[in-house]
């Protein structure tokens, strides 16, 4: 696989990414100290795919998804890692 080729799967796994990249970058939703404002923030992650919700009665439960959205971000981190290799 030459440069280009390379480069483009980094454009595609960046643009892939662009949901969680946006929902993971805010500091608020990185700590989720912003009390009145965590259910906002608790969707915007939901809507990115970052976390999944699972209802127990009037509970809900959330938790991380790291077998899809988040796999992409490791998708990202490795195709870039094989681009870099080529320089050292």
């Amino acid at each position: 696989m030459n440069k280009q080729d390379q480069l483009n799967i980094i454009k595609e796994d960046f643009i892939n990414c662009q949901k969680v990249l946006l929902a993971i970058g805010d500091e608020t939703r990185q700590s989720i100290l912003s009390r009145p404002a965590v259910s906002h923030h608790l969707k915007v992650l939901r809507d990115a795919g970052v976390i999944l919700m699972r209802k127990e009665g009037t509970k809900n439960f959330y938790y991380i998804n790291v077998r899809t959205e988040l796999g992409l971000l490791r998708t990202l981190v490795l195709d870039i890692d094989k681009f870099m290799q080529n320089f050292y």
